[in-house]
């Protein structure tokens, strides 16, 4: 220890402090001194007092430093550069720094976690996890659905809520955001902005980014749209329908499209872009690709004696047998689906405009299906509605799949008995 001692004195330097050894007082720079020194062939030091000292280089930058101990380490830490920082800047820094030190707080570690944690915010942005969660979600980036989400987040999301860190968005700040699509009277549009929302937050908490949903947390703060609903059926209208269904004269493809609609009540967009591929007629099944359904599952239909004959039938007009390619494909383009507007147009066509649409389908077979006892887990699943009991959703697929067997051959049945005079 002596020795140590010894050998700091002589070098003018003890405990942190820098002196002039002859004098033994703290040697203390002036500002005019600071400005005046000149650089030199190598690199050179000036110390001030308290371990601090301006590093004067060959190409004549200055650079302010303090040299300390830590954990009985001796270390290095930049205070600034010189004359940006000024002499006085540059003790008060060191002064400030000294305190933390005090504090068992590592200025070199709490440098480098502050330089981390810039890095981590400017990489995880909201926007930046917003845009790589679309490219993660939609493989075809170029679909509808995909540029409709992303046009949302650039207009409704990313101006306010775009450049800020994900972890840092507060609450305030994130109602303030869908507050301000509320006020423009578009209700729908600040529902599904959230729901966009709340799928990004979801995954930057998967990938550790973010430690919980704002989305969730914040709800009920939030005005909520007028549920529009489709029009529908009655089950006394829908036997009327089907009575007279003999009477359709729009073309064949169309009337089987419908049929196989009402047998199956998928979506609109489901039915007209089913392809002979996605069938398993050993199984009696419809297994739609997880990529064509909403909520972005695969989801199994069971099919009925009467939606088999339905595509029996289908087949003689399929180009290739049924043995690929569209399943109701558009009359004028045979390589694309029929339109959404052709099954509608079939309704008004039937005299049914404003009181049943493909859609409508859906609410009708889930009112019959309810009130003849069928469990609502059951109907639900049928519907693929998302499950939002994330327990119940991990098992339901496989526990109703006999059920919704079961469901779906009494449904043909029943359609099959209604249509009859």
């Amino acid at each position: 220890m002596k020795k140590l001692l010894r050998a700091e004195l002589k070098k003018g330097y003890f405990r942190g402090y820098f002196f002039d050894n002859q004098t033994g007082v703290d040697i203390m720079l002036t500002e005019l001194q600071c400005k005046n020194f000149q650089p030199q062939d190598k690199s050179y030091k000036k110390f001030d007092s308290g371990g601090m000292f301006l590093l004067i280089k060959p190409n004549g930058n200055k650079y302010w430093h303090l040299k300390y101990k830590y954990a009985g380490k001796e270390k290095l830490v930049s205070l600034g550069v010189y004359p940006g920082i000024s002499l006085k800047e540059a003790r008060k820094k060191r002064d400030e720094l000294k305190v933390k030190i005090s504090e068992n707080v590592d200025p070199v570690q709490e440098k480098r976690q502050a330089k981390n944690e810039l890095i981590e915010n400017v990489a995880n942005t909201f926007e930046n996890i917003a845009l790589e969660w679309h490219k993660k979600k939609w493989e075809d980036s170029t679909s509808k659905n995909a540029k409709l989400e992303l046009s949302r987040l650039r207009r409704n999301a990313f101006p306010d809520l775009g450049a800020i860190p994900i972890r840092k968005i507060t609450a305030k700040q994130l109602i303030d955001t869908i507050q301000k699509i509320e006020k423009r009277g578009v209700l729908t549009e600040a529902k599904k902005t959230r729901g966009i929302i709340g799928q990004i937050f979801r995954y930057a908490i998967a990938t550790k980014r973010a430690d919980h949903d704002l989305i969730a947390d914040t709800r009920g703060a939030y005005k909520q749209p007028k549920e529009k609903h489709h029009p529908n059926f009655s089950e006394k209208e829908l036997k009327e329908f089907l009575q007279n269904f003999s009477n359709f004269k729009g073309t064949v493809t169309t009337k089987l499209a419908l049929k196989f609609l009402i047998l199956t009540f998928v979506r609109s967009g489901e039915l007209r872009g089913a392809r002979w591929e996605e069938f398993n007629f050993e199984k009696n099944e419809w297994r739609i690709p997880a990529e064509r359904m909403k909520m972005k599952e695969q989801h199994i239909v069971p099919l009925s004696k009467q939606a088999l004959e339905v595509l029996d039938e289908a087949k003689k007009y399929s180009s290739n047998g049924g043995q690929e390619g569209l399943v109701f494909p558009s009359v004028m383009n045979p390589t694309k689906g029929m339109s959404d507007n052709t099954l509608s147009k079939a309704f008004r066509d039937q005299g049914y405009q404003g009181k049943a649409t493909p859609h409508g389908m859906r609410a009708t077979a889930s009112t019959i299906l309810n009130e003849n006892g069928f469990k609502p887990d059951v109907i639900e699943r049928q519907l693929a509605h998302c499950e939002r009991n994330k327990v119940r959703a991990s098992y339901n697929h496989a526990q109703y799949l006999q059920e919704r067997r079961e469901m779906m051959n009494w449904w043909g049945d029943f359609v099959e008995k209604l249509g009859e005079k």
